[in-house]
């Protein structure tokens, strides 16, 4: 039963006790790391075309992604409102003029313009294409490696995370918090409890999530949960400088596990440098969960 889960974690695990320090290697590895997501994404467009009821299935992934963000993403703010009034986010930073929010979704939409293309290039119904989720399962493997190199490559140490106690307890709320929307997402759409946390545990980290829950549950969850946390990153980066000032928790509890990367720029401009060591724990911690957590429902 837990094969798969240990089938995951363990090129994960084994690319973060690599000790990494090499500057130009872990710039490799990040490239490589953007390749290798673009290439699994595409296979998963290529395995939703070769789809039986193509058109219901569709309709069925729109439906299960807006429902299960609707649900991870109100349980989330309610959760860092909690939070922040219980420990105020004390701070005396001045907001600062943003790059475009249009430009950055567009980069978020890329990913989902490389599955559109799987997705067509498999309505052919080339017979070698058929082997698509073969070919991904082991292109996964080496995108988990990659991914735990790059955590270990990030710096962050035990010390520095247990000492930033707001980043920590952001990312705590945010944890339990998905947990309970995915939860309720699962009685809504009418799939098992184990669906809807795994749905719950991407984070926001959609490339990813898109890509376990697919080799777990099929081409229609995987895509659904690869939407469902699209989502919510374009959700963030159009709220956080509306947000930032005062609901600052909220808006950086939104961002899930992506405030250690890409919606990193948009919170120090809006929140200042203070903001960024919370930022990069939250992303850290939850990045570090969301492949452990998924592997773990799927299982």
């Amino acid at each position: 039963m837990y094969s798969g889960l240990i089938l995951i974690l363990m090129p994960l695990i084994i690319g973060y006790l690599l000790p990494l320090t090499w500057r130009p290697l872990l710039v490799a590895v990040n490239k490589l790391l953007s390749w290798m997501v673009y290439i699994i994404l595409f296979f998963m467009g290529i395995s939703l075309a070769f789809l039986d009821n193509l058109g219901a299935n569709l309709l069925n992934i729109a439906r299960i992604s807006l429902i299960s963000a609707l649900c991870i993403i109100i349980c989330n703010v309610i959760g860092l409102e909690l939070l922040a009034r219980r420990y105020p986010w004390r701070h005396a930073h001045q907001q600062q003029a943003l790059p475009s929010r249009l430009h950055m979704a567009l980069e978020s939409l890329k990913l989902g313009l490389v599955v559109l293309a799987g997705f067509v290039t498999g309505l052919s119904h080339w017979p070698p294409l058929s082997h698509a989720s073969e070919a991904s399962e082991f292109a996964l493997l080496l995108l988990l490696f990659l991914v735990g190199l790059q955590l270990r490559g990030s710096g962050m140490t035990l010390r520095q995370i247990l000492l930033n106690r707001r980043g920590m307890m952001v990312a705590c709320v945010v944890w339990f918090t998905s947990l309970a929307g995915g939860a309720l997402a699962a009685l809504l759409i009418g799939v098992s409890l184990n669906t809807g946390l795994a749905l719950g545990s991407g984070f926001g980290w959609y490339s990813l999530s898109g890509i376990l829950m697919t080799e777990s549950f099929g081409p229609v969850i995987g895509s659904a949960a690869f939407f469902n946390d699209l989502l919510r990153e374009l959700l963030a980066i159009s709220l956080i400088p509306a947000l930032i000032l005062r609901h600052r928790t909220s808006a950086l509890g939104l961002c899930g596990a992506t405030s250690m990367d890409f919606t990193l720029p948009v919170l120090q401009r809006s929140g200042g440098n203070e903001i960024v060591p919370a930022a990069i724990v939250q992303g850290f911690l939850l990045s570090l969960l969301a492949p452990v957590l998924m592997a773990l429902f799927s299982a």
